[in-house]
């Protein structure tokens, strides 16, 4: 039997099951999605798959009862983890009325849910940095025990945004943990043309905070790195920056090409890595994962995403008088 790693994490088998199950009901959502949006039911997708392993590892590190997610829009495997629904997601991509994230008015992945604390993002991207550190800001002067964990990717990183909420946290000591996924590309500029540095994770030590890199197909590695992170905000240490790196198995969304910019056995080869096969296979050789409760899980997962699509394809769209709803005061 395979080091048993969980354990050591404080982590039980069913903990790790749930872990694994939360990932890949995020993959089987995403895939429905391009499914859907080449049928031209739905107008855009853009993906979480290749990052859902650093996505959900994170999610399990916190207290989901009471921290706070400022997530971007790949953040699938935050949200689910965070408690929205499959169906919630699918009402987004079909832009109903009853999409919780905005009513069906803002492009999906831009995730919102105020009884989840799941902060609204936009499209402007970064801009959740300085508001995880407002966040956190307030409730350090309120004396509350929560973290705030904000996620972005490596180009965001690149952003005055980012540079000015880690700035501010890392002056003022607040409990934010930055997670940068470094997925290799800003949309279609890789990395090397990004970063002057090696990695995100350098640019920690300049804001006073430490800086982890760790491998972001590995969720129990993630979960470690942002356990830790969460006990260093709590105890009043301050911020931390880790950088997750994985790779973006998919175009940047439904309607970039990739082949223009990178090669196909490029991404074969990320594959091989994809969290969800690797994950799988950890939980098979300690003994989690038996093919009962994979074909279980399989089709559990298979309802639901059915279930969802089924019902967001045939819920209403918001009456076009209410198009000025949440705009102005009413």
């Amino acid at each position: 039997m395979a080091e048993n790693r969980h354990k050591a994490l404080g982590l039980s088998d069913d903990q790790v099951l749930d872990m694994f199950r939360t990932m890949l009901l995020a993959r089987r959502i995403d895939e429905r999605m391009w499914l859907l949006n080449r049928a031209g039911k739905i107008p855009f997708v853009i993906s979480c798959q290749g990052q859902e392993a650093a996505q959900v590892g994170a999610s399990y590190a916190l207290d989901r009862e009471k921290d706070y997610a400022l997530p971007y829009y790949r953040d699938m495997g935050v949200v689910l983890s965070f408690g929205m629904t499959a169906q919630d997601l699918m009402l987004s991509g079909f832009a109903k009325a009853e999409d919780p994230n905005s009513g069906g008015r803002q492009m999906p992945g831009h995730f919102g849910q105020k009884k989840n604390r799941i902060v609204t993002g936009s499209s402007p991207v970064t801009t959740q940095v300085p508001h995880a550190v407002g966040i956190a800001l307030a409730g350090k002067m309120e004396k509350k025990d929560f973290v705030s964990l904000v996620t972005f990717g490596e180009g965001s990183s690149n952003q005055g945004d980012f540079h000015e909420g880690a700035n501010f946290a890392g002056v003022h000591k607040l409990p934010v943990i930055f997670m940068v996924e470094n997925n290799k590309y800003a949309i279609s500029v890789p990395v090397s043309k990004q970063l002057a540095c090696e990695k995100v994770s350098d640019r920690a030590i300049g804001y006073g905070m430490p800086g982890f890199t760790v491998d972001g197909n590995d969720p129990l590695a993630v979960y470690e790195a942002v356990k830790e992170a969460a006990d260093r905000g709590r105890k009043g240490e301050g911020p931390t920056l880790i950088e997750t790196v994985s790779y973006r198995l998919t175009p940047h969304s439904s309607d970039d090409d990739d082949r223009t910019y990178r090669e196909r056995e490029e991404v074969d080869e990320a594959k091989k890595k994809d969290s969800i096969v690797t994950f799988a296979q950890y939980l098979r050789d300690t003994g989690v994962l038996t093919d009962e409760k994979e074909k279980e899980m399989n089709d559990e997962i298979s309802e639901i995403v059915n279930e969802a699509t089924d019902y967001a394809e045939n819920a209403a769209y918001a009456e076009a008088e209410s198009a000025m709803k949440y705009v102005y005061e009413e």
